[in-house]
């Protein structure tokens, strides 16, 4: 279990320096990330990171699709990770 939270909270912290790392590129002027990559590192349960991003960076927060999806991969990660505690506790 302790392995799992740690990859958890790896997924996160990576998420959110790519979400920064985008901010950065886009106030020098840059090559952006694509909005899929950033979607793509979202979705092995860094919904969180992506949501800190968007809300102390001010990141993709006027983009009313970016939100839409980034809702959408953290509301399938509530129920995964609802499921799988479900399943893990029957089992203890």
């Amino acid at each position: 279990m302790k392995i799992l939270l740690s990859c958890l909270l790896l997924f996160n912290v990576l998420c959110f320096l790519l979400f920064a790392l985008d901010k950065r590129k886009a106030q020098r002027g840059q090559r952006r990330i694509a909005e899929k990559t950033l979607h793509l590192a979202t979705l092995p349960g860094a919904a969180p990171g992506a949501w800190a991003a968007i809300f102390l960076l001010h990141h993709k927060n006027r983009k009313a699709a970016f939100w839409g999806i980034t809702l959408v991969l953290t509301l399938l990660q509530g129920a995964v990770l609802y499921f799988t505690w479900t399943y893990f506790r029957t089992q203890l």
